[in-house]
């Protein structure tokens, strides 16, 4: 159910989870854009290895942009105003993650909803995880 207000929104809700695109071209496409092209670890699993990286990694905030972008799937009306996360161990390219939210707290008056967010590996081990705060129209 796509949410275009925050009546739409119910305590507890689960967003639907979606598998974004961690391979290696993704994985360098995006470090070429930030500038981070140099070097191998967001592109190659060998370099990174030799930097003692347990393989090419996913960029952080390409991570972060996944979170972002799973907000505004359930709501292209979001406005998201906070994101915090915390990362408990790296993100390899080329392996699948999953990222999900739960609705943990709504505000009807403000329109301001918080999500906990979670990046998940294969082997369902939390990568990363957070919260965000998201605003929606009250109407």
């Amino acid at each position: 159910m796509t949410v275009s207000t925050i009546a739409d929104v119910e305590f507890g809700a689960e967003l639907e989870p979606f598998e974004p695109d961690t391979s290696l071209n993704a994985t360098s496409t995006f470090a070429d854009a930030v500038g981070w092209g140099l070097g191998g670890r967001f592109r190659n699993h060998e370099a990174a290895k030799k930097e003692g990286l347990p393989g090419a990694l996913v960029p952080g905030i390409m991570a972060m942009g996944f979170l972002t972008s799973m907000i505004h799937r359930w709501s292209p009306a979001a406005r998201v105003e906070y994101v915090d996360t915390v990362f408990r161990a790296p993100m390899i390219a080329d392996e699948p993650l999953t990222i999900s939210a739960v609705v943990t707290d709504v505000d009807e008056e403000s329109g301001m909803v918080q999500l906990d967010l979670t990046v998940k590996n294969a082997a369902n081990e939390t990568r990363v995880f957070g919260t965000a705060n998201v605003r929606l129209p009250t109407a």
